[in-house]
């Protein structure tokens, strides 16, 4: 007992020496775009200034920025809350013919690079007229494969007892989705919209591509469109990053219970 006591605390202690040089890389460059932040000159930590914080966001349309990329965010994550539960609730309980072949041509789709989607997808919203505005942000991305997939496997591992039971009680599929499936389901729902929430806020290419105003852009467009807009310094610059980057951080801190659990649980 000693020896496997004894072997397992070493396996600790090498994870731990793995996993900290591996947690410094990825901290290191959030910690220098505070520290830059934080000073007047980006290769010195010794004259702090606070203020650049209050001077960038004051001399910036960063509210116009932030509430663009409120709104598409919140949007997006609706749409694909709704939109995947509803896919993953026939891929996973439905029986109708080809049901296993759409499905994995569903899947197909996560095999094309996002990239090759862009010029498609502005297609599109420029042939309805929707480019520079709400609608031709929001709707290309109101469904995700990704999220499919991960509340299909979640709702596999749901028994099939309380299901069956509303069933012989009359419950039709809308009723067995919403008071059976639904409530149980509520960690994945939660890591699918912390996740969609993240990728929409740090989306960069696509809001590129789909807006042309200031007016429109999002907080990531509008930070990279800052240097020519305006006589900013690399200070500068930086305090507005982490002020971007400081809702997905009280995001994840609030919502890390069921986003563990829903992690936890996804895969049958």
């Amino acid at each position: 007992m000693r020896k496997r006591h004894a072997h397992g605390r070493q396996h600790g202690w090498i994870a731990y020496a793995v996993a900290l040089p591996l947690a410094v890389v990825m901290i290191a460059p959030f910690l220098y775009m505070v520290a830059t932040a934080l000073t007047t000159e980006p290769d010195s930590l010794r004259h702090l200034v606070p203020e650049h914080f209050a001077t960038a966001l004051a001399a910036l349309p960063f509210e116009r920025f932030l509430f663009t990329s409120v709104i598409f965010s919140l949007a997006v994550v609706a749409g694909q809350v709704v939109t995947s539960a509803t896919a993953a609730y026939a891929f996973a309980r439905l029986r109708f013919p080809g049901r296993d072949r759409v499905f994995l041509i569903y899947l197909c789709a996560l095999m094309a690079p996002a990239i090759v989607l862009v010029i498609p997808r502005f297609l599109l919203i420029d042939a309805l007229g929707w480019v520079d505005s709400y609608q031709g942000l929001i709707s290309t991305e109101l469904v995700s494969v990704t999220g499919i997939f991960l509340l299909r496997q979640f709702f596999r591992a749901i028994p099939r007892d309380l299901e069956d039971a509303a069933r012989l009680e009359g419950a039709g599929e809308w009723t067995i989705f919403w008071r059976v499936i639904v409530p149980p389901s509520r960690p994945a729902l939660a890591t699918l919209a912390v996740l969609a929430f993240a990728d929409q806020w740090r989306s960069f290419v696509w809001t590129l591509v789909a807006t042309r105003s200031s007016d429109m852009q999002p907080l990531e467009v509008g930070i990279a469109n800052l240097r020519g807009m305006f006589d900013l310094s690399w200070s500068d610059q930086m305090a507005t990053a982490v002020a971007a980057v400081i809702p997905l951080m009280v995001l994840y801190f609030v919502a890390q219970r069921y986003f563990i659990r829903g992690i936890e649980q996804r895969v049958v």
